[in-house]
């Protein structure tokens, strides 16, 4: 039997081993200029043509290298930074495997020229699938220049799954802004398409973030500095009140590398807890120095997920860090008691008695028989539903149901903590709160009945009696579906009304985001924003979509484009559709607002005049019903 075991031709090797470097044309943009900051070069410059798939070329004024050794680099596992098995264990630079140059010259075309300072002339070396095609000497500046053309150009169906140019943009943004940010003492230059857009000198690591950033970021910096016998640990964090949802900058480095680390993040977020909302984040910028041997860097190709000998000690000393910061920039409320002429604070005597309320009866108290405005606003026909002869003579206390077990979790359990399922719906639709019903071209037609009395709870649900038993729903989420559709009609037919600004604000967009707002200019614009490009990031608003006084416009269009930025398929409807969410959600009925009977119908009316009404476009339920059953049970 003839032997099926082979060695593979290194072409075909280095392709397969491409596939775990090079991802894309942000991972030859990293591996390059993680080459240049090794050669001690003090300036380096970024031109990418297309986003990088064309072309992307790195210029440094390092040590460059000799014609034996430019030659010699673009083979695999060729470095000069280790030696020996244990030097993986004291690793002071970027890159050591010799892996990088050998899988993108695998994939690419490259162009390489480079001089050292002592060579009169330097080398010119151009290959292509890993094959040197040609070999020269050549006046050149000290340094190298590489130039990567045609990534995956001899392997169509990797090419065919990289991204528009301006996602493949977006990422080379990301992998530069990562690299120049924890090295300030280099120059940086990023040029896409001949337009530069980064221009970074040497200077400070605060000034550092902001010229990648924006000035507004700078407000919101507090600093970070601590040292221990395990670790050092410097750098910026967020105030609490620069939270956001979405689009906060953060970033971990580790010995002049970046890292991602979601165990380290968590103790950044720990320190911020009961300090900014649920769901909310801040920037922070933190440097770790450690010894090379508490580290390991080589678990991931990438070098971007490292391993600590002493993970738990760290996140104790992060997170008493980042805590010890916020107190000490007097960003936590407090109360001193040790200063003089503190405040009196009188103490009550221990024969102090407490006057006790009597109890009232249920058959002696309704909440809808008020004085005042309240009273009148009720709707007629409530009193039908509480027979006060039905009721038992019983203390109100104990009939009481609690705030917490209504409001722990309104949609998800009945009132004695069951789980509940939605109600199908159209087990909805055939209540009795519907006077007509009218089913077209597979949609429904629906119209509130006004007599159905109806009332709102703690400024967040909307109660209704119905067939089945009692109907809550959430206003404010009633109101994202409602506005969410209707956002989604403006951007497919690009008719919304806008209205002009006497005074145009400016807003601020950092490279990124920017690069994601003229990707998305059409859609913005569908939905009644009316911006101007000022250069630099900086747009002028000159119109906002009517309907939405009182939002922060600045916070919501920052909000948008992060959504949009973010949409996990890159897809343009996905970034639509995130964009049309995040405005219906910040321009909704917000908690805690009043609403009269009519405006309730009139939410209802929207609401079940859509095709989905019963969830928002995120998943969440809007109402749920409490039948008669489960109603009986908790009694």
């Amino acid at each position: 039997m003839n032997d099926i075991i082979h060695l593979l031709p290194d072409a075909v090797a280095n392709q397969i081993a491409a596939g775990e470097v090079v991802q894309r044309p942000s991972s030859i943009v990293k591996e390059m200029m993680e080459n240049s900051i090794d050669a001690g070069a003090e300036n380096i410059r970024v031109l990418i043509v297309d986003g990088g798939k064309t072309n992307v070329q790195v210029i440094d004024d390092g040590k460059g290298m000799s014609e034996t050794d430019a030659r010699l680099s673009f083979e695999r596992h060729a470095t000069s930074k280790i030696h020996e098995a244990s030097d993986l264990f004291n690793l002071t630079t970027m890159g050591f495997r010799g892996e990088a140059l050998a899988s993108i010259a695998a994939v690419a075309q490259i162009e390489l020229k480079t001089r050292r300072k002592e060579d009169e002339l330097g080398t010119m070396l151009q290959l292509a699938g890993s094959r040197i095609e040609k070999q020269e000497p050549v006046m050149c500046p000290v340094g190298s220049n590489f130039s990567v053309q045609n990534l995956f150009f001899n392997v169509p169906a990797r090419r065919k799954f990289l991204k528009s140019n301006q996602t493949e943009l977006a990422n080379v943004v990301a992998d530069f802004q990562r690299i120049v940010l924890v090295h300030p003492d280099i120059a940086f230059s990023l040029y896409n398409n001949g337009v530069e857009m980064h221009h970074l000198p040497q200077t400070s690591v605060r000034q550092r973030i902001v010229d990648v950033f924006g000035k507004k970021i700078n407000a919101e910096l507090l600093p970070v500095d601590v040292e221990t016998s395990l670790v050092r640990i410097s750098g910026y964090v967020g105030k609490p009140e620069s939270s956001k949802k979405k689009g906060a900058h953060q970033y971990f480095f580790v010995n002049g590398r970046y890292m991602r680390h979601p165990y380290f993040h968590s103790a950044v977020m720990k320190a911020y807890e009961n300090m900014i909302p649920v769901g909310e984040h801040v920037s922070y910028f933190l440097y770790f120095s450690v010894e090379p041997s508490a580290v390991d860097v080589n678990v991931h190709p990438t070098k971007t997920e490292i391993k600590f000998d002493n993970e738990q000690p760290i996140w104790q000393v992060l997170s008493a860090a980042v805590k010890e910061t916020i107190g000490r920039f007097c960003n936590v409320p407090m109360i001193d008691f040790d200063v003089e002429g503190r405040p009196d604070i009188p103490v009550m005597g221990t024969d102090a008695t407490v006057p006790r309320q009597p109890k009232l009866s249920v058959s002696t108290y309704n909440p809808f028989k008020e004085s005042g405005a309240r009273s009148s606003s009720a709707p007629t026909g409530w009193e039908s539903l509480y027979d006060e002869s039905r009721l038992p003579d019983m203390g109100v206390e104990s009939t009481k149901m609690s705030d917490e077990t209504l409001m722990s979790s309104p949609f998800e359990q009945d009132m004695m903590g069951h789980k509940l399922e939605a109600i199908p719906e159209e087990r909805v639709l055939q209540g009795s709160i519907w006077n007509d019903v009218i089913v077209e071209h597979g949609t429904s037609s629906l119209t509130v009945d006004a007599s159905v009395p109806k009332f709102q709870y703690k400024g967040r649900y909307i109660v209704l009696p119905c067939s089945e038993g009692v109907m809550v729903v959430n206003q404010h989420r009633a109101h994202v579906r409602v506005l969410f559709d209707h956002n989604m009609q403006c951007i497919n037919t690009g008719n919304r009304p806008s209205q002009k600004e006497l005074f145009p604000n400016v807003i601020q967009f950092d490279k990124e985001d920017a690069l994601t707002v003229e990707d998305m200019m059409d859609d913005i614009c569908s939905l009644g924003f009316e911006l101007s490009n000022l250069g630099g990031g900086a747009y002028s608003i000159n119109g906002i979509p009517s309907g939405i006084e009182g939002v922060d416009i600045d916070s919501l269009l920052h909000d948008m484009v992060v959504a949009a930025r973010e949409n996990t398929n890159n897809i343009k409807k996905d970034a639509q559709e995130a964009m049309a969410l995040t405005m219906a959600e910040n321009a909704a009925i917000v908690y805690g607002q009043v609403l009269s009977i009519a405006e309730m119908e009139h939410l209802l009316q929207d609401l079940f005049a859509t095709k989905t009404p019963a969830r928002t476009p995120d998943g969440k339920l809007v109402y749920m019903i409490w039948d008669d059953k489960m109603l009986n049970d908790a009694f």
